[in-house]
């Protein structure tokens, strides 16, 4: 992790956020991110987008309006030395180097460990973590293989536009037949991947549920896991420094927004 910088008030922090499903049509949305970079996150010590951050991005090649608006964000944010760190999430997966140097943020591996003020925390998307939908499990193994990405990116835009329509279109009708309990995480699982980084404190998103859960371990173990919320009512942020770490919402319509 790159080295931290004191933000204007003199306060270390590190923000996460995730779950923002960006696209054209979620003006409200884009409104809210833009001002959070702007006013919050420039001042911070770091920023950490944890996946879903676009509704489906298409791929480093779209040279679309509202594309190149969220990249001028990002790098507005890098060159002002803040480091930014994306995970990738199941809506973004096709994120990829180009992206990277265009914006100058760091892509980071499905499960990474970070020094949070002294303390580790593993940090990922959260999809992997729900291991009873074992139907989104292969469609995510399917889509992740580097050579159905390597032809999927070299097609046209107006046919990867059809796919990801149709892809999306999927989803949302699997998604209506799907119970909460396996769209969750599992718990076995959380427990694993945490004992097996060795830290006492993990941050993901997708399953849109923000909370702060404080558990036991099989191994008696105190643990905190943290989920962030999605952006679909209000912008949902982790606020972390030296003491504290905080969920907090940022309503669509305030100046803030």
């Amino acid at each position: 992790m790159a080295p931290f910088l004191f933000s204007s008030t003199g306060i270390m922090t590190t923000l996460f956020i995730s779950d923002l499903h960006l696209s054209p049509n979620t003006t409200e949305i884009n409104h809210c991110f833009t001002q959070f970079m702007r006013n919050e996150a420039i001042h911070a010590d770091a920023l950490y987008v944890l996946g879903d951050l676009f509704d489906f991005w298409i791929g480093d090649d779209d040279r679309s309006e509202f594309a190149q608006q969220i990249r001028a964000e990002f790098k507005q944010l890098t060159n002002h030395g803040v480091p930014c760190f994306f995970v990738k999430g199941n809506r973004d997966f096709l994120v990829g180097q180009r992206f990277a140097k265009q914006t100058g943020v760091t892509l980071l591996g499905d499960e990474t460990v970070i020094d949070l003020y002294g303390r580790k925390a593993v940090i990922l998307h959260g999809d992997t973590l729900c291991t009873e939908d074992t139907q989104y499990l292969a469609f995510r193994a399917k889509v992740n293989q580097p050579w159905l990405q390597w032809v999927f990116n070299r097609l046209p835009m107006t046919l990867k536009r059809k796919i990801v329509g149709k892809i999306q279109q999927g989803a949302r009708d699997t998604k209506k037949s799907k119970s909460l309990t396996i769209m969750d995480v599992t718990q076995s699982e959380v427990e694993d991947v945490m004992i097996a980084h060795g830290v006492d404190l993990m941050i993901h998103g997708h399953t849109h549920r923000p909370n702060t859960h404080h558990f036991t371990s099989s191994n008696n173990q105190s643990m905190t896991r943290i989920v962030l919320g999605d952006w679909y009512d209000q912008g949902s942020i982790l606020c972390c420094d030296t003491e504290n770490l905080t969920l907090e919402t940022r309503p669509l319509h305030s100046n803030e927004c």
